[in-house]
């Protein structure tokens, strides 16, 4: 396949595995396929969905996926799962626990790896989102992997972000402590047959009143059983008022321009460190340098600047 991002524009699904896995990979022509699928983006709506692990944020993705499906949407997920520190491989069960949608050609599964990335989230989820964005999907859920504390970071891959929450693992706590409040523009109590769904709504809620910021959007908080279909076509509906919400306000803009912004850092970030790596690491001159900081012969301070003059010479 010569071209894969024309390929990719002309809804071709193997050639968007292809520009996929380019991304994720770093291969040579991966900025080329970005740089030609850009102009094609900017379509799709995007969903983040976040929690805490084991709070059924994949069964409740495929539902909604399968919700959306039946309203007409075509549907991406990208699902962010942990990378194995000791062999680099994936888990990726995300991909078996939504095997049915796999065979529904109006959805394109994901599963990437966080590779060592900070927040749950792969560094090239950005890309893949667009990439799945030219494509044509609709709706691209990005689901992540529910470490915790840098969780937060999902907020810079999506359009409306969902906290997925359940009774009884204190959640209540977790969702102080990873700043998730801040994050969360839909709450979800997933499981919510459980024991202590009341409760956890309540604590969600007196929460929210604490906040003490005048908000012209309140997080709803919505209660759902996923693995029995109950609630879904609520939070559905909810994303939909929400995307008006921040349509009609001007907020959507801001926030992708935000994204826009996060993105080109990034980027920027992942060059420079690639020069650092080429020019100073690889060909052995970090250890000279180190053995002179050592011996005192000069600083580190003096060593960055000099090596940010070299860079841009």
């Amino acid at each position: 396949m010569e071209n894969i991002a024309e390929e990719v524009l002309k809804g071709n699904r193997f050639a968007l595995s292809k520009a996929i896995t380019a991304i994720e990979n770093e291969y040579d022509n991966a900025t080329e396929i970005m740089q030609k699928l850009y102009p094609h983006t900017g379509h799709a709506y995007v969903l983040g969905v976040t929690g805490p692990p084991g709070a059924g944020k994949s069964t409740l993705t495929d539902k909604l996926a399968k919700e959306y499906r039946k309203r007409g949407k075509t549907v991406g997920i990208i699902a962010i799962d942990p990378t194995s520190p000791f062999s680099g491989g994936a888990i990726l069960g995300d991909r078996i626990r939504m095997n049915e949608l796999t065979l529904d050609p109006g959805v394109f599964i994901r599963s990437m790896g966080t590779r060592g990335s900070l927040g749950g989230l792969s560094h090239k989820t950005a890309d893949a989102v667009k990439a799945m964005d030219a494509f044509g999907v609709d709706v691209i859920f990005v689901e992540t992997v529910g470490v915790g504390q840098s969780e937060v970071d999902i907020v810079k891959a999506a359009d409306t972000t969902m906290v997925v929450l359940i009774p009884g693992m204190g959640d209540d706590i977790q969702a102080i402590k990873a700043g998730i409040l801040e994050i969360g523009d839909i709450f979800t109590i997933n499981k919510a047959d459980h024991d202590g769904a009341d409760k956890l709504a309540t604590e969600l809620n007196m929460m929210l009143d604490l906040d003490g910021e005048t908000k012209d959007w309140r997080p709803p908080i919505l209660k759902a059983i996923a693995n029995q279909n109950i609630g879904i076509k609520e939070v559905v509906d909810t994303f939909h008022k929400h995307h008006d919400h921040i349509e009609g306000n001007g907020q959507l803009t801001v926030r992708r321009t935000e994204r826009a912004k996060n993105e080109m850092l990034d980027l920027l970030d992942a060059r420079i460190g690639a020069y650092v790596r080429h020019n100073i690491v690889d060909n052995g001159k970090l250890d000279e340098y180190v053995q002179d900081i050592k011996a005192r012969k000069t600083d580190p301070y003096t060593v960055v600047n000099s090596v940010l003059q070299d860079m841009l010479k």
